[in-house]
C-alpha cells in the first residue's frame, strides 16, 4: 500500500468509500508521521489513543452504512478550539492544563461528521502573531527549508506546518488579520477565511471578537471546501452567527469562471514588493484571463489605512477579552500579597511579551481621552474600507491579490521588530475589517524554492465564487511541489 499520508482529504475519503483502506489504517499512518515530526513542533498535545478509538468507531459506522462528510479522516485542531476533556491552552502559560468541560461548535460539527482528531496544534499565543514564534510552547518550524529554520507564518503555523508535512489530511485554523491565509502562503497549502459569521465562534478562545473567524487549512481547494462545509453552520449560541444554509461549495470547485469579473486593486501594488511577487500576480491575472475571466481595474482608496486601523481595533478587543484571565477560576494562579497583587503576578507571569504588548496598546486606545482619538476613528476607517469593497463589487465579482509581501523568512529574524512583523498582514487585514471571505492558493516557488501564494477575496456570503476562482487558479498554476523531508 502506498503512503497514505500523501493523499488529499478528498482522495482519502474516496479510498475509504471504495474499501481500499479503512480509517484505522489511515489514522495509524498519520500517527506514525506525527511521531517522527517532533522537530517541527507542530502539535502541543497529541491525542493518538483517542484518535485510534475514533477511527475504530468510524470504521464501525461505515460498515453499518452511516457515513459523515469527514468520516474517518485524521485531522488536526488548532489549540484555540475548546475540546471537551482535552487540554486547550491557546499557546499560553496562563491557561495551564485547562481541560474544557465543553466542545467548541466548530469541532462538535466536525466530530458529528466523523472526524478523527490527531491532536491540538501549536499557535502564536492567543493567536497574536504572524510567524508562530510567540507560543509559550516554542516556535513552530516550517517543513520548507533554506539552509536554516523558517517560520510557517502565524498564528495558525502549527496547522499549516502539519498539513504541509503530511501529518494530517487537513486542520482547523482561525483568521483575525490573515492568520489562515498568510501561513497557507508560507507553507504551500490552501487556506480560506470565510465570511464573518459563517463559522460559530462559540467555544473558540477569543482574540478580537469582531474580526476572528474560523476556517480550514488543507492540501487543495476542494479539500478546503469539504472542511469548510463541515465547520460552518448557524449556531444560536453565537450572536454573530449567520442564520443561513451551508451551500454545496465542493461543487463550485472546478466550475467554469467564464465571464467572471476579477478586480485588480491598484492600491495592492506597494513600494518594495519583491519583483517575483509582482510577476506572480501578473501571471495570476493571465491564468484567470485564459480561463475566461474578465480582468478589471478597481480602486480601494482606504487600503493604506487598513493596517493602522486593524492594530487599534484588534488590540482594543484583545485587552477586553483577555481581562478574564486573572487566575481566579482556571489556569495559572500566582499568589500575591493581596487580590490586586495576585492579578498582577498571574498576568505578568502567564502572558508572553507579544500578548502583553497588545493588551497595553488596547488598554491605551480605550482609555479616557484616547477613545475618540484612536478607537472611534479606527472604526470609522473600518467603515470606509467596507464601503470601498461595496463600490468595487459594482465593477467585479472577486479580487485577485498577492497573499503576502514575502516568502517565509528565518526563525528569529523579525520577532523582535513588531512593526516589520505586522506588515506581513498588509494584503490580508482588509478582508477581516470588512468581514469578507478570502482564500490563499499556492501558485509558485520563489528563486530559493520557497512557496508563494495568491489570494482571492469575494463578496460577503459568496464563498461559491471564491472557490470557483481559487480552483481555476489552482488548475492553472499546477502547484505540486512538496518540501523535501529533513525532520
Amino acid at each position: 500500500m502506498s503512503d497514505l499520508t500523501k493523499l488529499t482529504l478528498s482522495d482519502a475519503l474516496g479510498g475509504m468509500a471504495k474499501g481500499d483502506f479503512n480509517s484505522v489504517e489511515l489514522t495509524e499512518a498519520h500517527i506514525k508521521a506525527c511521531e517522527g515530526a517532533g522537530k517541527l513542533n507542530a502539535f502541543i498535545t497529541d491525542t493518538h489513543d483517542l484518535a485510534r478509538e475514533q477511527a475504530k468507531a468510524s470504521d464501525a459506522r461505515r460498515a453499518s452504512g452511516s457515513v459523515g462528510k469527514l468520516e474517518g479522516a485524521p485531522l488536526g485542531i488548532k489549540d484555540l478550539f475548546c475540546t471537551e476533556g482535552v487540554k486547550t491552552c491557546a499557546g499560553s502559560k496562563i491557561l495551564g492544563d485547562f481541560q474544557p468541560p465543553y466542545e467548541s461548535s466548530v469541532t462538535a460539527n466536525m466530530k458529528a461528521d466523523g472526524m478523527v482528531m490527531l491532536g491540538k496544534l501549536n499557535l502564536d499565543e492567543f493567536a497574536m502573531g504572524s510567524s508562530n514564534e510567540t507560543s509559550s510552547y516554542g516556535p513552530v518550524i516550517n517543513p520548507w527549508r533554506k539552509n536554516e529554520d523558517l517560520v510557517p507564518g502565524g498564528s495558525s503555523g502549527g496547522s499549516a506546518s502539519a498539513v504541509a508535512a503530511d501529518l494530517c489530511l487537513g486542520a482547523t485554523a482561525t483568521d483575525t488579520g490573515g492568520s489562515i491565509r498568510q501561513p497557507a502562503s508560507f507553507t504551500g497549502t490552501v487556506g480560506i477565511k470565510p465570511t464573518y459569521g459563517r463559522c460559530s465562534r462559540w467555544g473558540t478562545v477569543a482574540f478580537a471578537s469582531s474580526l476572528d473567524q474560523a476556517g480550514p487549512i488543507a492540501k487543495t481547494v476542494k479539500d478546503s471546501a469539504i472542511l469548510l462545509e463541515s465547520m460552518s453552520g448557524y449556531d444560536p449560541k453565537d450572536s454573530t452567527s449567520i442564520d443561513a444554509p451551508v451551500p454545496d461549495w465542493v461543487s463550485a470547485c472546478g466550475a467554469s469562471i467564464k465571464g467572471l469579473r476579477i478586480g485588480i486593486p491598484k492600491e495592492y501594488t506597494i513600494d518594495g514588493m519583491p519583483a517575483e511577487i509582482e510577476k506572480l500576480w501578473q501571471q495570476g491575472i493571465e491564468w484567470l484571463k485564459a480561463a475566461g475571466a474578465e480582468i478589471v481595474d478597481v480602486s480601494l482608496p482606504h487600503t493604506k489605512y487598513a493596517l493602522p486601523a486593524y492594530y487599534v481595533v484588534a488590540p482594543a478587543e484583545a485587552s477586553s477579552n483577555l481581562a478574564r484571565y486573572d487566575g481566579m477560576r482556571y489556569g495559572l494562579r500566582v499568589e500575591g500579597e493581596n487580590l490586586a497583587d495576585t492579578y498582577e503576578r498571574t498576568r505578568t507571569e502567564g502572558f508572553g511579551d507579544e500578548v502583553r504588548r497588545r493588551i497595553m496598546i488596547g488598554t491605551y486606545v480605550l482609555s479616557a481621552g484616547y477613545y475618540d482619538a484612536y478607537y472611534l476613528r479606527a472604526q470609522k476607517v473600518r467603515t470606509k474600507i467596507a464601503d470601498d469593497f461595496k463600490a468595487a463589487w459594482e465593477k467585479c465579482d472577486a479580487l485577485l491579490t498577492p497573499t503576502c509581501p514575502s516568502a517565509p523568512f528565518a526563525v528569529g529574524r523579525k520577532v523582535n521588530d513588531p512593526i516589520t512583523m505586522y506588515l506581513n498582514d498588509i494584503f490580508t487585514v482588509t478582508a477581516n475589517l470588512a468581514g469578507l471571505p478570502g482564500i490563499s492558493v499556492p501558485a509558485a516557488l520563489d528563486a530559493d524554492g520557497l512557496p508563494l501564494g495568491l489570494q482571492i477575496i469575494g463578496r460577503a456570503m459568496d464563498e461559491e465564487t471564491v472557490f470557483k476562482a481559487a480552483s481555476a487558479l489552482e488548475t492553472a498554476a499546477g502547484f505540486t511541489a512538496k518540501p523535501t523531508k529533513w525532520w
